[in-house]
């Protein structure tokens, strides 16, 4: 049996629309008709909402916290002993959004036909990226898959959680830059225009100063638009430009050796690396296509490189340790770790512990930075109001003289 998703009516007239389990689109409709509904439309749960009309895409996928949750879920159910298909049903039924509840029951119809549940979950790349899957299937041959599943859990919670702490760390900043940009172009675009009709009116010389101040300001009145068109542009350039693979790994090891963002970067990565291995070594699948998978996680093309570089060693014979040192772009933390494994052949609690040491110290990193930027964004904020108060100041100074 698969799963449709299903809109009819009933006999007072309300739509009524939900999932349901049928052979075939025609056995659906019977099914709608003995329950006294009027089916309008039978559709297999796996076709996306884009190709119907009248219906808004928005919120077609997964959410990272959604992702977490079913999986957490998933993995409680498997290690209490229920079978896939009862789980996958239990999943569907306590959705509370529709499109969740739709994406369990087409995922269950999937497997119900016959597939596993790595088959199942390709048919929604979007929903379950590659990594997701690669931990699944490695789950349904080593016969652990709600163990994985439960550690690809807290690996999604832990990144999640990760996330949210370096973006609310930038918030505030972010925050203060935008009321920065807001006084600025008021006082260049209100007050600074009120004040320089005063000085026309004494026909005095004015400095040089007030006199850029006064062509700045005339540039944000009457050409703002083309400033934001330039900036516009700029950015459209720049993704274009970052989108093709040269300039790309270029800016991708430039960004691994910047002040202060280079080792944010380089954490960041590198808690992902260690955490995606680590789940992947716990779960039997072998060293190489291990670190295939975890270098895929990785978003800086540069350390991606490097780590196929990796994959060649360790495929000659090489050891992980010795490999991912030659690279010098790791964390020495993490070879180091990595080696006692090795020794001690535990090399997946190691890479445990390297992935949460590289965590706090990423988040100890985020919240210098920030503290350092504060300061500096109000100082800067300071001094460019002194600088348009001088500008102002400075010819009611020198007509104040001159009056004296």
């Amino acid at each position: 049996m698969s799963a449709f998703r299903y809109e009819a009516i009933d006999h007072a007239g309300k739509t009524a629309r939900g999932v349901l389990e049928a052979d075939s689109a025609r056995a659906g409709r019977g099914v709608l008709r003995a329950q006294g509904f009027t089916p309008l439309m039978v559709e297999p749960a796996g076709i996306k909402q884009a190709s119907r009309p009248g219906r808004s895409t928005l919120g077609r996928k997964l959410s990272q916290r959604e992702q977490a949750v079913i999986t957490r879920q998933l993995a409680s159910l498997l290690i209490a002993g229920l079978p896939l298909d009862e789980s996958l049903s239990v999943l569907s039924d306590q959705a509370e959004r529709d499109y969740v509840r739709e994406l369990m029951a087409s995922v269950r119809g999937e497997v119900v036909g016959g597939h596993s549940l790595a088959n199942a979950l390709a048919q929604h790349p979007r929903d379950f990226p590659d990594i997701y899957r690669a931990l699944v299937t490695a789950g349904e041959h080593t016969g652990k898959l709600g163990l994985v599943l439960s550690r690809l859990a807290d690996y999604i919670e832990q990144s999640n959680a990760l996330k949210q702490k370096i973006v609310l760390a930038f918030t505030y900043p972010g925050v203060v830059t935008c009321i920065a940009f807001g006084i600025v172009a008021f006082l260049l675009s209100y007050v600074v225009p009120q004040v320089a009709n005063v000085f026309r009116s004494t026909k005095q010389e004015l400095p040089f100063l007030t006199i850029a101040m006064l062509a700045l300001s005339a540039f944000v009145r009457h050409w703002w638009w083309a400033a934001l068109a330039a900036i516009g542009v700029a950015v459209y350039a720049i993704r274009t430009v970052l989108a093709q693979p040269g300039p790309r790994l270029s800016f991708d090891r430039w960004a691994l050796k910047a002040p202060l963002a280079g080792r944010l970067v380089r954490g960041y990565n590198t808690v992902r690396f260690a955490s995606t291995l680590g789940i992947l070594t716990a779960a039997g699948v072998p060293i190489l296509r291990a670190l295939q998978a975890a270098g895929e996680t990785l978003s800086n093309t540069a350390m991606s490189e490097k780590v196929d570089d990796a994959i060649v060693r360790v495929r000659s014979g090489t050891s992980l340790s010795r490999a991912l040192g030659n690279t010098q772009t790791f964390p020495p933390v993490l070879v180091h770790l990595i080696r006692s494994g090795e020794a001690t052949g535990d090399v997946t609690t190691m890479l445990d512990r390297a992935s949460e040491g590289e965590a706090r110290e990423l988040e100890r990193r985020t919240m210098m930075l920030t503290s350092l930027l504060e300061p500096l964004l109000i100082l800067a904020m300071g001094g460019v109001v002194l600088v348009i108060v001088l500008a102002v100041m400075m010819p009611i100074i020198d007509l104040n003289n001159m009056v004296q």
